[in-house]
């Protein structure tokens, strides 16, 4: 019964973390971002990475499927979006069918990029209405 009641005060607390957490200027976006945890769910081990090139407002990777590509575009609200294109391979199961399908809702219906310190790790968060996306910097 404890817990039950706990769990919107631990809804609340990570919706206020992340508010609190930095808007990331899209030049210290440059490099390769390894996905950790979506919506809640671990998946290191399917091994999606976003690589972005803030130079040229690119975004590149490994959807857990299929290599993506596609151009950034910046907003006026400050969010972010980008058209995918991407190869057409299959996916070798359950668990990255499920990162590959919102990896891809998620670039596609728009997102904010947070810098910020989550599971004593640093990294980044890629927000949209329906998702939540934390990446480790790839080398460090």
């Amino acid at each position: 019964m404890r817990f039950k009641n706990a769990l919107p005060l631990l809804a609340l607390l990570g919706t206020i973390h992340f508010l609190h957490a930095e808007p990331v200027d899209p030049s210290a976006l440059k490099g390769d971002w390894h996905l950790r945890v979506m919506d809640g769910y671990d998946v290191r081990k399917v091994r999606a990475i976003l690589d972005f090139h803030p130079d040229k407002m690119r975004i590149e990777g490994f959807d857990a499927c299929n290599r993506i590509s596609g151009k950034l575009v910046k907003k006026p609200d400050g969010n972010y979006s980008s058209q995918l294109i991407s190869t057409r391979m299959a996916c070798r199961g359950q668990s990255f069918t499920f990162v590959s399908k919102r990896l891809r809702e998620t670039i596609a219906e728009g997102f904010t990029i947070k810098e910020e310190k989550r599971y004593e790790i640093d990294g980044i968060t890629i927000k949209s209405a329906k998702h939540d996306l934390f990446f480790k910097r790839m080398g460090e």
